[in-house]
């Protein structure tokens, strides 16, 4: 007998429908039956993505909705759960979006990058498909296209534990999203003419929670006596950011879907793209209090304030007095440093995060990654160890899959160990970096600028074993932390710094590394890395899905032979 479960639910304002195959095999050995089941949960949705008119500094201005909403819609999913969101694109532009921190094993073709897929173009739509394999954690999604997250179009990503897998804390009373940024009162449109004409756009006019950088009424809610998880993303495109809420103390248990030791703060430093979650205990005085977010390393600090509630509060407003954010990034790498990953408790599968120890793997290659700033042609550029990367017309991984790689790029124009005069003269070209299957690979970042760098890797998560001053070296290995570093897949660089990770490319297909500081990423500071199995076997990477759109070169080319078994 086969059948299907399906339940309607409605989170974040947003239709969801869970969708559960399942065969009942009935053998009768005495009276047993037996439930067997065929396939993990589906769970659906659909979104129409449009401008509209919002006003998150009080200014009016265009910003990019999905069914209506900004921020958009929660995805609330569990581990294995397979994920189908049809996007229709009633923008005036084209439109790619991409899942901050989901691994999509095997499965680059939902990336959602212009270096993977080929836009959804105005008036038509396109179903991501993918599956979030053995992962737990808080991520976000946000339209990688131009500077069009400038603009919203983002929205929080919940990926929850399955029941029979332990969390290492009690079920919250409730579970919010916050999804923190700066914001520029200047359209997108006006701000990629800004950089296409060789400028920077200079710093953010404010800070947005949740789509709004003040309101009187309450964002949230909170019972006396009882605990909620806050779910706190950095979505910005050019700060860090201090996190706090007034009066409360904060205790970190995840950090992009590794559980945490679980020490208290109060108050978290939020660099670009990473996300952290906390435990709140409402233990104080019945009444309203500010949720804050502020910018950090800037001379001038701009505030947005969100009120959360006390379901008892007798309507006693916050308090004027505002906890202040902490100064200098010292305080800032410190915090890093009180960062560790929690050994014994369980993430996505039943054994303990401890038990991987990657510690005491060989490293294979070390590439260096460092970050400049110059001009080309009078233009203002951002690279990688001399490399400026430029999207060609055709995504890279399509040319890669269709064979047809050498007429739209070139594989390792970027050095690993940059010499001076590499640095010094930048190249403005496809950045594609060849990095060998299943290799344990130490990638450096070296920060030479006065800036706070922030880097994402898409398709994996890193230890991020170190994080000093000054230039990194071969000795500095012995200070690496070989033994509970948190996996994770964004990590920040301070100035005049170094930050390291390790990680096993096990993960085939093309990965794009970036600055999450969006004028930099789209001026061109980041890269792909192209990992290939030898096998050409599904085991390893899925086949090209029917749906995916074609585009460039390879538009009327016939499908290669697909990979099997």
């Amino acid at each position: 007998m086969v059948g299907y479960i399906e339940k309607e639910t409605e989170m974040g304002g947003s239709r969801q429908v869970v969708l559960i195959a399942w065969f009942m095999i009935c053998v009768w050995a005495g009276s047993t039956t037996f439930l067997v089941r065929a396939e993990d949960p589906y769970v659906y949705y659909t979104w129409n993505v449009t401008f509209g008119t919002l006003s998150p500094l009080g200014v009016p201005q265009k910003c990019i909705l999905i069914n209506g909403e900004f921020p958009g819609p929660n995805i609330n999913c569990s581990s294995n759960n397979n994920i189908v969101i049809n996007v229709f694109n009633n923008l005036d532009e084209p439109l790619l979006l991409t899942w901050n921190g989901i691994q999509q094993r095997k499965n680059s073709w939902m990336e959602g990058m212009p270096g993977t897929n080929c836009p959804i173009q105005p008036g038509e739509n396109f179903t991501y498909h993918y599956q979030v394999k053995d992962q737990i954690g808080s991520y976000f999604y946000f339209p990688t296209l131009g500077m069009q997250r400038a603009a919203g179009g983002f929205g929080g990503l919940r990926v929850h534990s399955r029941n029979l897998i332990p969390v290492p804390f009690d079920p919250p009373e409730d579970d919010y999203t916050v999804l923190i940024g700066d914001w520029f009162k200047k359209s997108h449109t006006v701000l990629k003419q800004k950089l296409d004409s060789g400028h920077s756009f200079g710093r953010p006019d404010g800070v947005q929670i949740n789509g709004k950088s003040e309101d009187n009424e309450p964002l949230f809610t909170m019972k006396p006596n009882s605990t909620y998880r806050y779910r706190i993303c950095n979505v910005g495109i050019k700060s860090s950011l201090n996190f706090r809420i007034q009066g409360h103390i904060m205790k970190l248990v995840e950090i992009e879907g590794s559980h945490t030791v679980q020490n208290v703060y109060n108050s978290l430093d939020v660099h670009l793209g990473q996300c952290y979650s906390v435990l709140v205990t409402a233990d104080q005085e019945p009444k309203d209090y500010y949720l804050l977010a502020s910018t950090r390393f800037f001379k001038k600090t701009f505030t947005a304030k969100r009120i959360v509630r006390y379901t008892n509060s007798k309507g006693a407003p916050p308090s004027p007095k505002l906890p202040e954010p902490p100064t200098g990034w010292v305080w800032s790498l410190n915090q890093f440093r009180s960062f560790r990953w929690n050994l014994t408790a369980s993430a996505a599968r039943p054994n303990p995060q401890g038990s991987y120890h990657y510690g005491f793997i060989n490293i294979t290659r070390t590439i260096k990654i460092v970050n400049s700033a110059s001009t080309v042609h009078g233009k203002l550029r951002y690279a990688i160890n001399g490399i400026s990367h430029t999207d060609p017309p055709t995504p890279l991984k399509l040319a890669e899959y269709f064979g047809v790689a050498d007429q739209a790029f070139k594989y390792n124009s970027m050095v690993d160990d940059p010499p001076r005069e590499k640095l010094e003269k930048i190249e403005t070209l496809p950045n594609v970096l060849n990095v060998t299957f299943r290799t344990f690979v130490e990638i450096v970042f070296e920060n030479r600028e006065k800036i706070i760098q922030s880097w994402h890797l898409n398709g994996y998560s890193f230890f991020a074993v170190a994080m000093e001053p000054g230039r990194w070296k071969p000795e500095k290995r012995e200070n690496y932390n070989l033994l509970d570093a948190v996996s994770r897949n964004t990590i920040q660089v301070f100035p005049g710094s170094w930050t390291a990770i390790l990680l096993t490319f096990d993960n085939a297909g093309m990965w794009n590394l970036r600055s999450e500081i969006l004028e930099r990423s789209y001026l061109g500071q980041q890269l792909y890395t192209s990992v290939l199995s030898p096998a050409l076997s599904l085991r390893d990477e899925y086949n090209i899905p029917d749906i995916s759109k074609l585009c460039g070169i390879v538009k009327d080319l016939p499908k290669p032979k697909p990979y099997t078994i």
